[in-house]
């Protein structure tokens, strides 16, 4: 009878992209909940990150009322028909944005990742999608803001969903846009507290003066 190697536990199997992903979202989503602190939130996104196996990540969310996170992932993902490749593809360049009495940006040829947090506490922040590559072919920004401000510019190839809870405050979706097939698709959710989080189009090219035409 042959030796045969041990089948590792359940805790022991190696962890994926979208086991990490699930995660990292049960944390952003007990942050709106005010169940973490923003400090909290980045020490465990830093764990989830970090694991290897699916033993690795369990206790990043022991103490948190969450269901079951499932399994780790084994299948592989199926590729999405018609997915624009210039738009999609790529490792996130950053996760998180966080003005506290400040102010944070994120702009210009970047790539955001499954999940994105944004903070603005008496502060504000932008982001913005003109230029940017997308991970996954849906994004889910988990914004917050307290006496602050959180900015989202959307291009009219990406297709944009606001949803999201305020208490002296509120979301505003000025986009409306829906991408063409196969278009990456986002979702800004989250809480605002005497604070707005808004979703607007991208910023109109600043029309040049007429003395720089003429030296042109």
């Amino acid at each position: 009878m042959s030796d045969l190697p041990a089948v590792p536990g359940p805790h022991e199997m190696r962890a994926s992209n979208a086991d990490r992903e699930r995660f990292a979202k049960i944390l952003h989503d007990a942050m709106a909940e005010g169940r973490l602190t923003v400090g909290e939130l980045e020490e465990r996104l830093d764990s989830v990150y970090a694991a290897k196996t699916f033993g690795d990540l369990e206790p990043v969310i022991r103490d948190l009322p969450v269901a079951h996170a499932g399994r780790p992932t084994t299948q592989p993902a199926v590729p999405q028909a018609g997915v624009p490749s210039a738009r999609i593809g790529g490792r996130g360049t950053s996760s998180s944005a966080i003005a506290i009495m400040s102010g944070s940006e994120r702009k210009g040829p970047w790539t955001i990742p499954p999940t994105f947090s944004a903070v603005a506490i008496m502060g504000g922040v932008e982001i913005d999608l003109t230029q940017a590559r997308f991970e996954a072919r849906e994004t889910v920004i988990q914004a917050f803001a307290l006496m602050g401000g959180v900015e989202v510019r959307v291009p009219e190839d990406v297709t944009v969903h606001v949803t999201g809870a305020g208490f002296m405050g509120g979301f505003e979706n000025k986009v409306l846009t829906q991408g063409p097939p196969g278009s990456p698709v986002v979702r800004v959710t989250g809480f605002a507290m005497m604070g707005a989080v808004e979703v607007k189009p991208p910023r109109k090219p600043k029309k040049k003066r007429r003395e720089e035409i003429e030296e042109e």
